[in-house]
């Protein structure tokens, strides 16, 4: 992608956007490997980097017209499909424990650790 003219940075923005993806991978198998039960704290940390990974789809989705790139194919602008579809990766892999989240909060509250018994299934 094409941010600031710099391929360098641009580079290095894009392989930063993609190992975020890759990072909850292993905090899954983590949670998995410990009877899927999460603390508190740490479920509104993974609560808020979906929150964050959103807001961030969000704004590519409105900045995809802004997005430029030398393409492969003529006519097609691939970076903005591989920054969208990294943002919708991410979305994917937090799906399952979206789900676990609201449904902990809505029946525990805020102070009481997540049961994500299924989470495994993911990994």
């Amino acid at each position: 992608a094409d941010l600031n003219s710099r391929p360098l940075f641009d580079a290095m923005w894009m392989a930063g956007l993609f190992v975020g993806v890759l990072a909850v991978i292993p905090q899954f198998w983590l949670i998995s490997r410990t009877s899927g039960s999460i603390e508190a704290l740490t479920s509104h940390f993974i609560a808020t980097m979906a929150l964050s990974r959103v807001l961030s789809g969000v704004f590519m989705w409105h900045a995809r017209w802004d997005i430029t790139c030398q393409p492969w194919a003529q006519g097609y602008n691939h970076a903005v499909w591989a920054i969208l579809g990294a943002h919708l990766m991410h979305l994917l892999l937090l799906g399952d424990f979206a789900y676990f989240y609201a449904k902990g909060i809505a029946t525990r509250g805020l102070g009481a650790a997540l049961e994500v018994s299924s989470l495994d299934t993911l990994v």
